[in-house]
């Protein structure tokens, strides 16, 4: 069963202008910004502005535009801070056992040091 999207969620309100962002890039779909709570030299937050919860429901909802619109800018932004060399990572949570803390479609993108591996076998 699906999780209903809630529109109280910070990035809902950050989307409509009562929260303020570090913006990096935005467009008629996508709003990128700096993580308030930053995990690398370089921690940025690819939302789309639909009320999507997850990379699931946003594939299966979105309109092509929409997606490829998110696409382009997780690409764009990277390049624009300049990540592609050395590397990069690209994180999206989905749900509780992923510890997704927002219920708002959300891409992070990682850079600027060595990340070190993705998981830690258990």
């Amino acid at each position: 069963m699906a999780t209903a999207y809630d529109r109280d969620n910070i990035f809902a309100k950050i989307l409509r202008g009562e929260i303020p962002c570090d913006r990096v890039y935005e467009d008629d779909h996508v709003l990128a910004f700096r993580d308030i709570n930053p995990q690398a030299p370089v921690h940025v937050l690819v939302i789309p502005k639909g009320e999507y919860v997850s990379m699931d429901d946003f594939a299966e909802s979105a309109g092509d535009a929409e997606i490829a619109a998110f696409v382009r800018a997780v690409g764009r932004v990277a390049r624009e801070l300049g990540l592609q060399d050395p590397g990069y990572r690209i994180l999206a949570n989905h749900g509780a056992d992923s510890h997704q803390e927002v219920p708002h479609l959300h891409v992070h993108i990682f850079g600027g040091r060595p990340l070190g591996p993705m998981l830690v076998r258990t």
